[in-house]
């Protein structure tokens, strides 16, 4: 598992609607490889609505529709139920998900 994977997750939980959705990890990498038990990952919608801390995204990542990843939705999720791969952001798309983060969580752009 690698930061920027994205993982199709069955029952998500939190009263979402999907049986389904897909999930970027965001965790730093270090916390991936490590013995805990969850990574933080944020959901990927069809619904873009153009807020900064959304990150358009679509087939080249693996996915059937144009969608967009909500960093604003960040969830802890369980690696066991990260199975299903998806596909990998860019190197471009995910620059574009670190800015998006940081707007999210208030972060001030120390580069």
């Amino acid at each position: 598992m690698q930061r920027g994977e994205l993982y199709l997750v069955r029952k998500p939980g939190w009263n979402d609607p999907k049986k389904q959705r897909v999930f970027v990890v965001v965790s730093r990498q270090w916390l991936v490889d490590s013995k805990f038990s969850t990574v933080l990952c944020a959901p990927v919608y069809t619904r873009h609505d153009g807020l900064s801390t959304q990150v358009e995204l679509g087939p080249e990542a693996g996915l059937k529709h144009p969608s967009s990843i909500h960093c604003d939705g960040l969830v802890s999720l369980p690696k066991t139920a990260l199975t299903r791969y998806v596909g990998q952001l860019s190197l471009s798309t995910q620059r574009q998900v670190d800015g998006a983060l940081r707007t999210a969580l208030d972060l001030e752009d120390t580069w």
